[in-house]
């Protein structure tokens, strides 16, 4: 009962403008974090079976967007902007003789992306279901396109057919449905180019924004990531940079779409939080409790590292220690999800308030926690409308 009257506490604060108000949200797990700023946010959608997080994120990140304009509550189409990914990637596949990704995941930029080439549908107008589902469940979806592909490719006089990219869309008309030339929406007829402009919003005024030093600073460059399919460039700026960007951003009423390594053992979805907690070693050990952990396995040790209670002290992340976990793997280009506010324990350690596309069968109702130092070391990057990044950031930026 006691999560129950959570989740609808959190649903509450959620969905309202927040300002500075403090709300204090209750929990269970040791933890009691203080909503201090909450922007306005569209419902908590599931992406289900589907590696679809990229554009689940985006999508809410771009309503949250529309809220911030004074805009309409809006539900935009995630299978829309997906099958038109599709596409886009099977003539990338091709082209690259299967040497580059194929797969569910993408990045923040390809929903900008789309809008600008194919337009955008709303939820009500383009569901994209047409496989016997309620939700997303895209296995056999993802197993079918790659083998139709994959024996495209393997043509043995190396000539590609006229027909193949018909075969591929009779794919996706099939499991999607087809995408109407026209539609009806609130009374009013759309093409998917006249919603997109309908909504008001400029796709180039979007950005995106990492930090790692194996570049320069202040000169964008392509995240070397799987899911990076378009070859996407985004800025790079120092770390104490990228995080001045999210916090400007929120104070300014500017929500962030935020790609980030959720495997962690103290990223707790269920459990509301995410922190990384600092090793124990020999110096944090004595007598009888050294005794102990000297006997303990890796993964006991690795179990009692991420038992947590309540706060706890986490490592301190430099631009170094970033970067080794970037090029170590310990970061990699898991999860898309939406900072929409800023909270503190109690013991006044800085989280931002997160929004995730996991349903809400979740302690604060599909919302998570994130401390400032898990931020730090696991954002991949961010994207904001470019009028959220500070001006003297900006005026580093060289194209």
């Amino acid at each position: 009962m006691r999560q129950i009257i959570t989740i609808a506490m959190a649903a509450a604060v959620s969905f309202s403008a927040m300002a500075d108000d403090k709300v204090v949200v209750p929990d269970s797990t040791g933890f009691k974090f203080t909503d201090v700023k909450v922007l306005k946010t569209t419902p908590v959608r599931d992406q289900n079976q589907s590696g679809t997080c990229w554009c689940f994120s985006t999508n809410t990140f771009l309503e949250d967007e529309i809220l911030r304009k004074g805009g309409k509550e809006t539900d935009l189409s995630e299978m829309f902007v997906v099958r038109q990914c599709y596409l886009d990637k099977a003539r990338k596949y091709v082209r690259m003789d299967g040497k580059v990704n194929f797969a569910q995941g993408g990045a923040a930029h390809d929903v900008p992306y789309i809008m600008s080439k194919y337009g955008m549908m709303p939820e009500e107008a383009y569901r994209g279901l047409n496989y016997g589902e309620d939700k997303p469940v895209h296995g056999e979806l993802s197993a079918v396109m790659k083998a139709y592909l994959d024996a495209v490719i393997a043509m043995p006089d190396r000539k590609l057919s006229t027909a193949w990219e018909k075969g591929f869309e009779g794919i996706l008309d099939a499991y999607f449905g087809p995408v109407p030339e026209t539609f009806t929406h609130n009374g009013k007829t759309y093409t998917p180019e006249t919603y997109a402009q309908s909504l008001g919003l400029d796709p180039d005024d979007y950005i995106e924004v990492t930090s790692f030093t194996h570049y320069p600073f202040y000169k964008p460059f392509a995240l070397e990531v799987a899911d990076n399919w378009l070859w996407h460039s985004m800025q790079n700026v120092p770390l104490d940079e990228l995080k001045a960007i999210v916090d400007n951003a929120l104070d300014n009423g500017y929500p962030v779409a935020w790609g980030a390594d959720v495997s962690e053992g103290g990223f707790k979805w269920r459990k509301g939080y995410a922190v990384i907690p600092e090793e124990k070693g020999e110096k944090d050990l004595t007598g009888t409790e050294l005794s102990r952990w000297v006997q303990l396995s890796d993964k006991d040790r690795r179990d009692e590292r991420y038992d947590i209670n309540g706060p706890v002290k986490e490592i301190t992340v430099t631009q170094e220690v970033r970067q080794d976990m970037y090029d170590r793997k310990e970061t990699t280009d898991d999860h898309g999800m939406v900072i929409m506010g800023r909270a503190v324990d109690q013991k006044g350690n800085k989280y931002y308030k997160v929004q995730n596309s996991w349903d809400t069968n979740q302690l604060y109702g599909g919302f998570i926690y994130v401390s400032e130092p898990y931020l730090l070391a696991k954002t991949m990057d961010i994207m904001v409308h470019k009028d959220a990044v500070p001006a003297e950031i900006a005026r580093k930026f060289k194209n």
